[in-house]
This record gives C-alpha cells, structure tokens and sequence, in this order.
C-alpha cells in the first residue's frame, strides 16, 4: 500500500497528540488524586459518585440532627432532675408541716418556703433551649408554656401551650421524639382521690376521711362511674349485730362488713370513720370526680394553707394528704419521662454509631470509584511518557527516508 507524504505526516503527529492527551489526563488524575475529573471519564462511575456523595451528604445531615437531639434531651433530662430534687425537698417540708409539734408560725416559714419554691419549679416548667424555645409548650414553643396567677379564684397555675410533640429523623427508618408536652408531664398530674359525705344520713359523723390511700384508690378506681353519677353513691348502715355494712345505693350490692362501736374508729376499704347512732342508722356518701393537678398547683395550694394563720387542724392535715398524694404522682410522672428521656439518648447512640459505619462504608465505596490509584497511575504515566518520547524520536527520521537519499 501507497502512503503519501501528507498521511505520514497525519498519522505520525495524530499519534503524538493522542499520547499526549493520555499523558494530560494520567498527569491530571495524579495532581487532583481523582481518576473521574469529569463525567466523560467514565459515565457509570461518575453516576456512582454522584449517588454516593448524596448518601454521605444525608448522612452528615443526620448526625447534625442527632447532635442537637442529643443537646436537647440532654438539657431537658438536666431540667427534670431539679424538679425531681425540687419537689422531693418540698416533700420533706410538707411531712414536717404535719408534724403535732410544729407551731403555726413553723408552719407558716415553711409556707413561705414552699412559695419559694413553687416559683423555681415553675421557672424550670417555663425553660427554654439555646434557641429561646420553650422547651415543654408544645408546638407553641414561642410562648411560655405556664402562666401563674395567685388571684385567680380557680386554677392559679395554667398551662397555655398544646400537646404537640416534636420529632427529630436521624436515619430513614428512626425518628426519635425531641420534645414533651408540659401538659403531659406536669399538667395532667392525678390528685388524691377522696369523697364526699351527704346530710342525707341518720347517724352523727364524728369524722370521715381517706385513712388508707392506697386502699381507697383501688376501691375508687374499681368502682367510679364517669358516665353514670347515681352509681358512685354509698351507703353506711349500721347493724344491730354490732356491725357496719357498706353497700352501693343504686344496686344494693353490700361492698364490705367490719365490727362497728359507737364513736370508735373503724376503717372500711381504706376510708376511716367515727360515727354516733344505733341499728338502722346510716350514712350516705359519694365517690369524688377524679381530677388533675399540676406540680406547681399542689405546690401553690398548701403554701396558701400553711401561711393562712386561721387554717385549722383537720384544714391543714386534709391539704397536707393532698399535697403528698399530688406530689407523689407528679414526680412519678416526672419519672417516667427522664426513663424515656434515657430511652431516646440510647437510640440515638445507637443510630449515632451505625450511621458512622455507614459514612466509613460508603466514603470507601466512593474513593474505590473515584479515587486515583498512585502506583498504577504513576507506572502509567511512566508507560506513557516513554511512548510519546519514542514517537517524537523516530518521527524525523521516518519522515526524511526517501529514494532520493539512495540516487
């Protein structure tokens, strides 16, 4: 075959400028450390590259998420346990109001103190994150989640957020809740379950009251009717076997029998009476409505009691019951969240470590792609550059032969 002058030439620098395009690019993969510069170096990978940039962007997203998770829960555990030690110190407070030997103007510093520290628990009901946030207002997070009002004639203590409860994603399956209503964990506080005596009865009632707490409040639990209020009524009956029968006026169930000595004490189903009359007497009572109460509430309610210099005896003992009973319930509440506040930080742990393996997991798969191989591209350019040399070494003297030299 015929080769003109102009193909010599054309084929000889062609192959020159493709080893130096090689060249650029090795030398190009060597300086960036990346093999894929563009996708036009290698479509699939570059797709693969892009897909696995995503996957590592959204995963440093959620460890951005689970970091300000972890902050606020962390925050909100610390709230929850100085309202715990709080209340608690209120407690022992109140059990020494109950004391027989304290005088009243004890019991009114210890009023005075409880004042006290109704407004702290009230500050940490009312805290706020780094972002001014109130922490347990809900999704009304702009506003103060308790308002306090010492005249109001009700309910001095309102909850004015919502219930809503914030969620934070930290993977795409595992949403952690960031957040808890005040209404939940403060608000909804169960009070001390009683009742109430009617003037119905025929025997004198000396005194009536909840002896044996728990007693009564599994017998109210069991038997309170929210629908149906004739069935929450009692009825006491003194019998001249020298006994005192408890029965349900609606159904005339007998509920329970104890011996019976006129103006003794005698306890049925966790409630203490001491009752004047002869056989056939009786005494009618009802079940009260359960209610809710809030810490801050119960805290309001007995520090007014003990400061008011004209609250009797069986005033204070009556309020002192409730108080504990109120409190009691709220730190079990509170309890409950900073269990489930542990819950939610071991979770996100959890997450926390799986997402790193997956960043190390997917970074790896990403440089495996992308990433330049030094000792391969190094040998290559080496390849290469010793091409090229030889290309532009042996061009001059292939394209000076001609049969003209020969004549």
């Amino acid at each position: 075959m015929r080769i003109s002058t102009s193909q010599l030439y054309d084929q000889n620098i062609r192959a020159i400028m493709d080893n130096q395009r090689e060249m650029t690019k090795t030398q190009e993969a060597l300086s960036s450390g990346k093999q894929i510069n563009r996708p036009s170096d290698d479509p699939v990978g570059a797709a693969k590259v892009v897909r696995l940039t995503e996957e590592l962007d959204k995963l440093t997203q959620y460890q951005r998420n689970n970091d300000l998770l972890t902050s606020g829960l962390e925050q909100q555990e610390a709230v929850l346990d100085n309202i715990n030690d709080t209340v608690t110190r209120a407690r022992t407070l109140i059990v020494q109001a109950g004391s027989g030997v304290m005088a009243d103007t004890d019991r009114r510093a210890i009023g005075v103190e409880l004042a006290q520290i109704r407004d702290e628990v009230l500050g940490l009901m009312n805290a706020q994150n780094a972002n001014g946030d109130y922490i347990f207002a809900g999704y009304q997070s702009q506003n103060q989640a308790f308002t306090f009002n010492a005249a109001a004639s009700d309910k001095n203590v309102t909850f004015t957020g919502d219930g809503g409860q914030n969620e934070v994603k930290l993977s795409d399956s595992v949403s952690v809740r960031s957040t808890a209503s005040g209404q939940e964990v403060f608000d909804n506080v169960l009070a001390r379950r009683n009742f109430s005596v009617n003037p119905s009865g025929t025997a004198t009632v000396a005194s009536a009251k909840v002896e044996q707490q728990g007693t009564f409040d599994t017998f109210s639990k069991a038997n309170y009717d929210p629908v149906t209020a004739g069935n929450n009524n009692y009825q006491l009956e003194i019998l001249a076997s020298g006994q005192v029968q408890l029965s349900n006026t609606a159904s005339g169930s007998v509920v329970d029998t104890v011996d019976f000595t006129a103006d003794e004490p005698f306890t049925i189903k966790g409630m203490t009476f001491t009752l004047a009359g002869g056989a056939g007497d009786t005494v009618d009572f009802s079940l009260d409505p359960p209610q809710k109460t809030s810490l801050a509430e119960t805290l309001h309610d007995i520090s007014r009691l003990l400061m008011d210099s004209s609250s009797n005896s069986q005033n204070i003992d009556e309020a002192i019951s409730d108080a504990l009973v109120g409190l009691d319930n709220g730190l079990e509440k509170v309890a409950l969240e900073r269990s489930s506040i542990g819950g939610r930080l071991n979770t996100a742990e959890s997450v926390y470590e799986t997402n790193l393996d997956l960043e190390i997991a997917t970074k790896s798969a990403r440089s495996a792609i992308e990433d330049t191989d030094y000792a391969e591209a190094s040998a290559e350019f080496a390849k290469q550059e010793t091409a090229l040399n030889a290309a532009l070494a042996t061009f001059p003297k292939v394209s000076n032969l001609s049969l003209f030299n020969y004549i």
